[in-house]
């Protein structure tokens, strides 16, 4: 007789612009500012999170979910490529925006948009 029991579902919108992007592996942990409490009690960070920081010290987004509950782990952060800014978790301050500079966020306002 097998045990059947609910793992959850996963609600993340497509923030991917296009297939293309380049990244590199970033080491996270409990202590970053977007941890969240999952509904089974896990710290997450969440897919598209901006990293390290929403600022100025911007390096890039995650590009999946990473559970941090047992310690740091890995995750592959995008620097470079075309993304919906507007269906990150959160919304890329214009701080952030000006430091990614290799991303471009396909539906941010012009006006939040630094002037080159």
């Amino acid at each position: 007789m097998a045990y059947v029991f609910d793992k959850g579902t996963v609600e993340q919108k497509n923030f991917m612009a296009s297939e293309k992007f380049v990244s590199f592996s970033r080491q996270v942990d409990d202590t970053s500012y977007a941890v969240k409490t999952d509904a089974f009690g896990h710290k997450v960070i969440p897919a598209g999170t901006i990293y390290p920081t929403n600022d100025a010290k911007a390096e890039g987004i995650t590009i999946n979910e990473v559970d941090v509950t047992h310690g740091p782990q890995m995750v592959g952060v995008i620097v470079e490529g075309y993304l919906f800014g507007q269906r990150l978790p959160v919304a890329p301050t214009a701080e952030a925006i000006t430091a990614l500079k290799k991303i471009t966020f396909t539906d941010t306002d012009a006006a939040a948009k630094p002037q080159a």
